[in-house]
């Protein structure tokens, strides 16, 4: 087995099961350590012991290449795979074999953790027809937004990924803040060329309702926005802490989600699980369409739309009103429908 996609596969399935992050890129580490490496020199050091003494290799992962390069399946590997051979969570398997894609995940061009093309590849060992790329935008500096020069650069990124294959598209995209005014953080035409729009609010989350209200109706009206995201930005676990979730009118936000055709996100991170189940089920009772997504940072959380779709059964989510299980041809025509 090769080595270095020993060791990738290794973080992959960690961050799946919510591994401490330094585990996860100890094995990335000694993944980029070993690929600097041709196949016979890691093999000879391997088998001889110097590997030990090359940076970024650590005990563990020593015994991984150590074995991959016999041609073994590493012990560490297997038993990653068993425990990975179930769903994250009982519930939700009609939806979620049902599932297409997602329109929410993010690379290390903002805050996420690996190039794209990791991101890529994880998604398409996960059978995924369709991912969204959907890094920050600039007024979120503390995730690395990226300017407009920036997003036109991963365009072109994008598009020589989407070069290379005919059964998986990654879609160009953006998590794209709701600002203050209402108004979205990015040029209108570049937002114009995009396959799809998340928009989200990340600030002053403790506004008075009045004012939240206002502001993610601006969001939700302007005529680029596809996915209005993680709606409450609340965090009920995890390293962050906790966070309760934002004031706001639910009724008048998710009327305009139907008047303007913008999708509910289902975001499927364990450590927001949101919206709630209450205003969850209001969505569902006033038409909402909606978009399971993973908001995935790292190849590993793109399985967690497991949780999404037990969520959404739970929750009487009809099937068909859930945008990421549609065709890429219908999802695209939705998506560009209003611009």
């Amino acid at each position: 087995m090769d080595p270095v996609a020993a060791l990738h596969e290794i973080a992959f399935w960690l961050e799946r099961e919510q591994a401490p992050g330094f585990k996860v890129q100890a094995f990335r580490r000694a993944a980029a350590a070993v690929a600097t490496l041709d196949a016979e020199e890691a093999a000879r050091r391997a088998r001889d012991g110097r590997l030990k003494s090359l940076k970024g290799v650590g005990g563990r992962s020593y015994e991984v290449v150590r074995q991959a390069v016999d041609g073994q399946v590493p012990d560490y590997l297997v038993a990653l795979r068993e425990r990975g051979a179930a769903p994250l969570v009982e519930g939700g398997g009609e939806i979620r074999s049902a599932l297409r894609g997602d329109l929410h995940s993010h690379s290390e061009w903002s805050d996420g953790t690996v190039p794209i093309q990791e991101m890529v590849d994880a998604a398409r060992v996960l059978g995924r027809e369709y991912q969204a790329l959907t890094d920050h935008s600039p007024n979120l500096t503390i995730a690395n937004g990226l300017t407009s020069e920036r997003l036109e650069e991963e365009l072109r990124v994008v598009a020589g990924i989407n070069a290379q294959y005919e059964d998986f598209r990654l879609l160009s995209g953006i998590e794209v803040d709701i600002l203050e005014d209402g108004t979205l953080d990015q040029t209108p035409d570049m937002l114009g060329r995009l396959d799809v729009v998340v928009a989200s609010v990340h600030s002053k989350l403790r506004s008075p309702r009045d004012v939240m209200t206002q502001r993610m109706l601006g969001g939700i009206r302007d005529p680029h926005t596809n996915v209005l995201g993680h709606c409450t930005g609340r965090l009920v676990q995890g390293t962050r802490g906790t966070r309760p979730q934002s004031e706001f009118d639910a009724e008048a936000v998710f009327a305009a989600c139907v008047e303007h055709d913008v999708a509910v996100e289902i975001n499927s991170r364990p450590e927001r699980q949101d919206p709630p189940d209450d205003l969850l089920r209001l969505a569902v009772e006033m038409g909402c369409l909606f978009s399971i997504d993973t908001d995935a940072h790292a190849p590993g959380q793109l399985a967690f739309l497991d949780y999404g779709a037990e969520r959404a059964a739970r929750n009487g989510v009809p099937v068909d009103r859930i945008v990421t299980t549609w065709p890429l041809d219908r999802l695209l025509a939705w998506t560009r429908a209003k611009r």
